[in-house]
């Protein structure tokens, strides 16, 4: 494989021939073995981020670092993007993949158990068995004082679902099971999305009859300009009474003192979160766990291999799939003696039109083409019968609006 990067100098013909040889991926953080074990054998992963054709990144920040013009891609081993420079990434040509769903069954058990958390005084019982421990009566004693920590039952209660993906229709899905009236609030929900949805849940059009009446509400959406600070005065002072909030999602979606003046007086019972922070160590009546939500050995081995072939796929075969900055696109495996470009462009209602005709005079025909646009960001696939020639590289090169061009084949 050969990189040319649009209106810069290439590698010489000799260093690309040799990079041909091996690929290497840099890990920012501890990935599963699961999944760097998938890496083929022309692979192999380096301590030298300047040298890797891909990243791998779980939660390192990323904002601070510089990318050298060898990477093509990051995978992220999670959902959440924040921590990577979406739009410095995008403007240089480097795709950026996420894994959705992989952790969902993680997040899923771990909200359905703040719910248990939040509904009976589990930990605050723990707490008085421990303090009385070297009671010889204790038997007797948490007889009577067990009635400070009895709490209640969800089954029958009212849960609003804020954000209907692959986390979100899980915790629908479970609570249906364990007898709750679940109502979901998502004007974005996908088709397939929708289609994994249990029957039963209760689609919401208005956000505002989410805090009206239901006694427990859960967040899962991601932290961007729409949704960060949601969860407001205004928000607070609809809920019901007694509500309990739930955040596995991302600690900004909540506005730390709206949530607090709501803990005191009672319009909140309980606030579960997967995120802690100084602001919400501080709050009455919070529950606070240390970012578990993903951690299990399962979701880390999923988000790893997920995030391993995603890369693979498009280093291998321009294939991009999961991606949050470029469009999906896909032409399948590419084959021996065949040619395959990559072109990463702004969008426009002419772009296949001008990139096909870059090999108007190249000997290369061209078998297909694949081209897909989100938002302003365009990515084109094109097919040839045989590897194409320089000359139709540079013709590439010399288009507007072109961002990186990668020679597969």
């Amino acid at each position: 494989m050969k990189l040319l990067t649009a209106k810069c100098s290439c590698a010489s013909p000799t260093r690309a021939s040799e990079r041909d040889a091996m690929r290497y991926i840099h890990c920012l953080n501890n990935i599963s073995t699961i999944g760097t074990d998938l890496l083929p054998e022309s692979y192999a992963l380096t301590d030298s981020v300047n040298e890797a054709s891909g990243i791998l990144v779980r939660s390192a920040a990323m904002h601070d670092m510089e990318f050298s013009d060898e990477l093509l891609a990051i995978g992220r081993a999670g959902a959440g993007v924040n921590n990577i420079p979406l739009e410095r990434c995008t403007k240089q040509g480097i795709v950026v993949f996420n894994t959705p769903g992989a952790n969902a069954n993680a997040v899923k058990e771990l909200v359905l158990c703040g719910m248990l958390l939040g509904s009976r005084g589990i930990i605050d019982g723990i707490g008085w068995c421990r303090d009385n421990a070297d009671d010889e009566n204790i038997g007797k004693a948490a007889e009577k004082a067990k009635k400070a920590f009895a709490g209640r039952e969800i089954m029958g209660k009212k849960l609003g679902v804020i954000g209907l993906g692959a986390i979100g229709a899980k915790v629908a899905n479970a609570a249906i099971d364990l007898g709750m009236d679940v109502y979901g609030y998502d004007p974005f929900v996908s088709v397939a999305a929708a289609w994994n949805l249990d029957a039963g849940v209760h689609h919401v059009t208005n956000l505002a009859d989410i805090f009206r009446t239901c006694d427990y509400i859960t967040i899962h959406v991601p932290a961007v300009a729409g949704t960060i600070g949601m969860i407001n005065e205004e928000a607070c002072a609809q809920m019901k009474d007694g509500a309990v909030l739930l955040n596995f999602s991302r600690d900004t979606l909540v506005d730390a003192k709206a949530i607090t003046a709501a803990l005191e007086s009672g319009t909140v019972a309980s606030y579960i979160t997967d995120f802690a922070t100084p602001e919400v160590m501080k709050m009455s009546h919070a529950i606070v766990l240390p970012h578990l939500g993903a951690s299990t050995a399962e979701a880390e081995d999923n988000c790893a291999i997920m995030a391993v072939r995603e890369l693979v796929a498009y280093i291998e075969d321009g294939t991009i799939a999961n991606s949050v900055n470029y469009p999906a696109c896909d032409m399948g495996p590419c084959l021996e003696g065949t040619g395959r470009i990559a072109v990463l462009h702004d969008a426009a209602d002419d772009a296949i039109e001008r990139i096909s005709s870059a090999f108007a005079e190249d000997q290369a025909h061209v078998v297909g083409i694949a081209s897909n646009a989100r938002g302003t960001n365009g990515y084109t696939l094109i097919g040839l019968d045989k590897p194409a020639d320089t000359a139709s590289i540079e013709r590439l090169n010399g288009l507007a609006g072109i961002r990186k061009i990668r020679v597969i084949r």
